[in-house]
C-alpha cells in the first residue's frame, strides 16, 4: 500500500524520481512496471502494473454509459518503466494535460500513487478543508 506525500522535482527530460520508500515496494509489487494515466481530479494516476490490470478489468465491465471516463482512463494510459536511475518519464501528452510544472507532490492512495503539480495540490487540499466532512469519514474519525 502507498502512503504519504513525497515533493519531488520533473527534470529537464520530463523525469521524476521514485522516493526510495516506493521503490522497493514497486520493484517487488512489478519489477518497476507501471501505468500511468489522466484522473478526473486533473492529476496523473501512477499504478503498479497488477493494479493497473485488475482497474482496467473493472473498466472494461462497466456499462456504455461509463464510455467517456473509460476513455479518459484507457485512452491516455501509457505503460512506463523505472529506469536505471530510479526516474519514471512522464510523457508530455500527459504532463501537458495535468498542467504539470517543475515542482511536483507524489501521494500514495493505497494501490496506486497521484502526481500532481504542488500549487494545484496545496489548492485542492486547500479546497477539500474548506469544505464539511463527509458522514462517511467523520465516522472514522477517531
Amino acid at each position: 500500500m502507498f502512503q504519504g506525500e513525497s515533493a519531488l522535482s520533473l527534470d529537464g527530460k520530463g523525469r521524476v524520481t521514485v522516493p526510495a520508500r516506493f521503490r522497493d515496494a514497486l520493484a517487488a509489487l512489478c519489477a518497476g512496471q507501471m501505468t500511468l494515466t489522466k484522473s478526473p481530479s486533473r492529476c496523473l494516476l501512477l499504478f503498479p502494473r497488477p493494479a493497473w490490470v485488475e482497474f482496467r478489468a473493472k473498466l472494461l465491465a462497466l456499462p456504455m454509459e461509463a464510455d467517456n471516463f473509460r476513455r479518459l482512463y484507457l485512452g491516455s494510459a501509457i505503460d512506463v518503466d523505472i529506469d536505471s536511475g530510479s526516474r519514471v518519464l512522464l510523457s508530455p501528452e500527459l504532463r501537458s494535460w495535468a498542467r504539470l510544472d517543475k515542482e511536483l507532490m507524489l501521494v500514495g492512495m493505497g494501490g496506486r500513487m497521484e502526481i500532481w503539480d504542488r500549487e494545484r495540490y496545496l489548492a485542492n487540499e486547500e479546497a477539500t478543508l474548506a469544505q464539511p466532512m463527509p458522514d462517511a469519514l467523520r465516522n472514522l474519525v477517531i
